[in-house]
């Protein structure tokens, strides 16, 4: 549908102007909105997000996500799920189990790896993040992104990322439990202290 034009008084002459359905920003300062296809005002212009970056969108209207909830990222601390926003140094996955680590005084999240001391898992991400980015790391609860699990105890794999029912045994692996899978789509995770295996 053509954007609706309104008159305006242009220093004394009437000017058509076309309204807006998204904003640009201070640019449209003073233009009146239209309602988009669906009916409704453009997140643009009512100011909305679905994630919050912390203290740069504050003032802003919270929105729901494509899940039809409030992500945890809106929530005050000690309130929902323990999270905590880190760049991520490598590609994640969906449901990978990852591994923070301080990069010269930054902290950066990476996949844990019972192949590697020091990469235990400490938490897991829920959406694929390309690096780099930053990425929402749960540190309890339910892993929903996982898929083809066994129901039972799960430990750190030596394939990256990811979870076996049997802990690895050989010479320099990190033997670590990292919850209990109640069936092939859910890990409710809580990481164990790891044992460095000789």
């Amino acid at each position: 549908m053509a954007a609706r034009k309104y008159l305006k008084n242009n220093a004394g002459t009437i000017t058509e102007e076309f309204s807006i359905a998204t904003s640009a920003g201070a640019a449209d300062e003073g233009k009146i909105p239209a309602l988009d296809a669906n009916g409704v005002l453009d997140s643009t212009i009512v100011n909305s997000v679905t994630i919050s970056v912390g203290a740069p969108d504050s003032g802003k209207v919270a929105a729901l996500d494509s899940a039809g909830r409030l992500d945890e990222s809106m929530m005050p601390v000690g309130l929902g799920a323990d999270v905590a926003l880190i760049e991520s140094a490598e590609n994640l996955a969906a449901g990978d189990l990852v591994n923070v680590y301080n990069d010269a005084g930054t902290a950066k999240v990476r996949k844990a790896d019972a192949t590697t001391v020091g990469k235990a898992a400490v938490g897991y991400v829920l959406e694929v993040v390309t690096a780099p980015a930053i990425a929402t790391v749960y540190f309890e609860g339910p892993n929903t992104a996982v898929t083809g699990l066994t129901p039972g105890v799960q430990y750190l794999s030596t394939t990256a990322g990811q979870t076996v029912t049997t802990a690895p045994s050989g010479s320099g692996n990190i033997a670590q439990r990292v919850g209990f899978a109640t069936s092939a789509t859910n890990l409710n995770f809580q990481s164990a202290q790891p044992i460095v295996l000789v």
